[in-house]
């Protein structure tokens, strides 16, 4: 024990402080009482999507197609870290591309969480768990406009990972990466704005979140900003009208059947 660490304990047994301490508590005690009298609901029940992802027809993604064999992770560590089976992860492929294109390829990765116990980890974190480090990162906004009615503008996080010991065959290796959260109905850039959008759902019985990603790892030349994120919203004016329209909750904020 340090010197005088002994007197710098007595000051939290002092009467002042245990006082003011209970009055905290009793204060939070005391509001937790008041929000649930006024409604709010702090023990969410699961929302289920109304259908598996993995039933998303192929069919309808013209002018993409899935690249066989779909993804699945067989690593339980990995899925436990996932934190969900709701999830897709296939590699689509845009046909209207030519060979040499360095976006006509990406791996599309959808999970589905049912409760917002927790927000996972975000790419940032997996690909440092992996040996890659973030070369650089910026918000970007996708305009989505299929030309059939679907517009939207969503806030998405634009990454580019590399190597973290790139010998002389890896060192110009570069992974763009964009992702997004889908949550109660609206869309967030980031893992903190996807916190903030769960809490505002004090008084839903369900709230629920979607990671969507694209990782441009597929080809052998990395796709440059531009490139990235014009084939992200060219695929997600594809698969962001079937997945709001036959596969995401569509009560208002997420709250399910009262």
């Amino acid at each position: 024990m340090m010197p005088g660490s002994r007197n710098d304990l007595r000051a939290y047994w002092q009467p002042a402080f245990l006082i003011c301490v209970l009055v905290l508590a009793a204060a939070g005690a005391g509001m937790s009482v008041a929000m649930k009298k006024l409604g709010a609901v702090f023990e969410k029940e699961p929302l289920p999507l109304k259908k598996s992802l993995e039933l998303l027809d192929e069919a309808d993604l013209t002018p993409f197609r899935v690249v066989p064999p779909k993804r699945k992770i067989e690593n339980e560590h990995v899925l436990k870290a996932l934190g969900t089976h709701d999830y897709i992860q296939w590699v689509i492929e845009d046909t209207e591309q030519g060979p040499s294109s360095p976006a006509k390829k990406c791996l599309l990765f959808v999970s589905y969480y049912r409760l917002p116990d927790r927000v996972p980890h975000v790419p940032e974190e997996c690909w440092a768990g992996g040996g890659y480090q973030k070369l650089g990162s910026e918000g970007v906004r996708l305009n989505i406009d299929n030309n059939a009615g679907f517009q939207a503008e969503v806030p998405a996080n634009y990454l580019v990972f590399g190597p973290k010991a790139a010998n002389l065959w890896q060192s110009s290796v570069r992974i763009p990466n964009v992702y997004f959260f889908r949550v109660n109905g609206q869309y967030a850039g980031s893992r903190e704005e996807a916190r903030l959008a769960l809490n505002k759902n004090l008084f839903g019985r369900h709230s629920y979140f979607c990671k969507v990603e694209l990782v441009f790892n597929v080809s052998s030349v990395s796709p440059s900003k531009e490139e990235a994120v014009a084939a992200g919203e060219k695929l997600l004016a594809v698969v962001l009208p079937i997945l709001e329209e036959e596969y995401w909750p569509d009560s208002e904020n997420g709250k399910g059947p009262r």
